[in-house]
């Protein structure tokens, strides 16, 4: 066993107090500081406070230790071990210091997997929680972080997976779109904050042409002599889903369908995870969308600096 020991650091040109009534709103519906939609948002079973339970994506954690404006840890789940935590130091009356803390004890194989793939993304999205901070506490942000390659591959390889789902029953267009269907079927991602709710924002998601608009639902398709096809893109608060629905005409569609039909949720997926990735980059920071300034792009490197005695004790 090893013990991991990451640390990031940040001043800010604003009173602590201003950013710890910032952090303070962590994992809130109007969170100005975790990176999402980007990264899967910070969500727990209550307000934050000491023992309310959640994580952010698959990583788990319950609030272990809260000062109200000043610091939070939050201790991992078992069989995990160890904390992350945030603590604000006072500079001065205009001034101050965040410090963001990551303390483990890892195996030989956690430590390679954190090594090779977990502590590249952990020091991105803690450097885009300072951007947050810098952005949304003094409404500008000079040098936002740039995202690696391996990031870069790392975010595009795991992030969003859609799910089979039943044709929802919002999906009015999809339903009624052929009288007779030979076939059918729905996959859903989950919407996140700051994710555009405009069905027309999605509509990069097939090459074809718009059939039928209706509210938060959008129609796709296109006919020809041996089948028809629609696909529908339904767009809630909660989730965005993409239905296809396809009616053949002859033997020829029939044939041509059969194998089709086999790549097809490979494609749409494919589809769907690609429209949904740019979109959820694109979107306005956390802070943006809370009233901060600066720019939304990442841009530019941060380095991380000493722990804090005080982050060391929580």
């Amino acid at each position: 066993m090893r013990t991991v020991r990451n640390v990031h650091e940040r001043v800010v040109e604003a009173s602590a107090d201003t950013v710890g009534a910032l952090m303070d709103r962590l994992s809130a519906d109007d969170d100005p500081l975790f990176p999402t939609p980007a990264w899967p948002p910070m969500r727990f079973d209550r307000p934050l406070g000491v023992g309310a339970d959640g994580g952010h994506g698959f990583v788990r954690y319950k609030v272990g230790a809260y000062r109200p404006g000043r610091s939070v840890r939050f201790d991992f789940a078992p069989p995990g071990n160890g904390f992350h935590g945030m603590h604000i130091e006072p500079l001065g009356p205009a001034r101050c210091r965040v410090v963001h803390v990551l303390e483990q004890r890892q195996s030989l194989k956690e430590a390679l997997r954190w090594s090779l793939v977990v502590r590249p993304v952990h020091d991105v999205v803690v450097e885009e929680l300072l951007d947050n901070i810098e952005r949304a506490a003094t409404g500008s942000l000079d040098a936002p972080v740039r995202w690696s390659p391996r990031v870069r591959l790392t975010h595009r390889l795991v992030r969003y997976r859609p799910r089979a789902v039943a044709v929802p029953e919002a999906a009015r267009l999809a339903r009624g779109a052929f009288d007779r269907v030979d076939f059918c079927d729905a996959w859903q991602l989950p919407l996140e904050p700051g994710m555009d709710r405009d069905p027309r924002a999605w509509r990069g998601v097939l090459p074809f042409a718009v059939q039928a608009a209706d509210g938060d639902e959008l129609l796709l398709g296109e006919d020809a002599s041996h089948l028809d096809f629609r696909a529908s893109l339904l767009v809630g608060e909660r989730d965005v889903t993409l239905t296809t629905v396809v009616r053949t005409h002859n033997r020829l569609g029939r044939l041509y369908f059969a194998p089709v039909r086999y790549i097809h949720p490979f494609m749409v997926r494919w589809m769907l995870r690609r429209t949904y990735r740019a979109l959820a980059l694109a979107a306005p920071s956390a802070a943006e969308r809370s009233g901060g300034g600066g720019s939304a792009a990442p841009e530019a490197s941060r380095t991380a600096g000493p722990p804090p005695d005080e982050v060391a004790s929580m």
